[in-house]
């Protein structure tokens, strides 16, 4: 079974950003795995506290992955606050191992956010522990999977939409339904989440020529390599 995994700074980053693809990919009958590396909790509403808006949001991420066949796991860090050290790079590179995906999705390297910033400089350092032999400091079996950034609008500096996904009009339907799960982004006052991101979809869809589609953008090194699928 094809296993896919896209990592977020946050509760909700891989599930707007990936959430699409990967809902196209779990009614193909692929596994999906989604991973915030923070609980994304100090978004929290005026009537619920840090703590308790966590615990609603690791309720949202789990009830999104079920929705898609998928599983959920949200580190313990606390948002605003994940720092880059070896010790999260080899977390990841074991959760990279545990799962073994074909493809690997995480933020784009530049950022207004810091833990988007920091997220992308972790995964694509697990991505390389994942593959290679680092004697016992990394547990499981080695992998080695491609990794693709997603496009986010709080990650559009120097940000290309590089590769166009085809996604399905099913996938469509299961994402934008799963996303109703997600309080923030169906309610903040500060950013239309849901309306910018199914847009989105539907812009990289007419670029692609089709209905939906996501963009992606790769490192230089692994431009103009062709790919029958992800």
């Amino acid at each position: 079974m094809k296993t896919y995994i896209a990592f977020g700074g946050h509760i909700g980053d891989a599930e707007l950003t990936a959430g699409l693809f990967l809902a196209t990919k779990s009614l193909e009958g692929c596994k999906i795995v989604t991973v915030a590396l923070t609980g994304g909790e100090k978004g929290n509403p005026a009537n619920i506290s840090q703590d308790d808006y966590r615990i609603q949001k690791e309720k949202e991420a789990a009830e999104f992955a079920r929705m898609l066949n998928g599983r959920a796991i949200v580190f313990p860090y606390k948002d605003g606050e994940l720092e880059y050290n070896e010790q999260v790079v080899i977390e990841v590179a074991e959760i990279i191992r545990k799962y073994q995906p074909i493809a690997i999705f995480t933020h784009w390297k530049n950022s207004m956010h810091k833990d988007h910033e920091l997220t992308s400089r972790i995964v694509k350092e697990a991505q390389f522990y994942a593959s290679i032999d680092y004697g016992t400091k990394v547990k499981g079996n080695r992998c080695y999977a491609p990794l693709y950034y997603l496009e986010n609008w709080e990650d559009k500096p120097g940000f290309d939409p590089y590769v166009l996904v085809k996604c399905s009009k099913e996938g469509f339907k299961l994402w934008s339904e799963a996303l109703h799960t997600h309080w923030f982004i169906m309610n903040s006052s500060s950013f239309k989440y849901y309306d910018y991101y199914t847009s989105l979809a539907k812009v990289r869809g007419c670029l692609a020529r089709c209905d939906y589609a996501i963009g992606l953008d790769i490192d230089e090194h692994a431009k103009y390599v062709v790919k029958e699928d992800l």
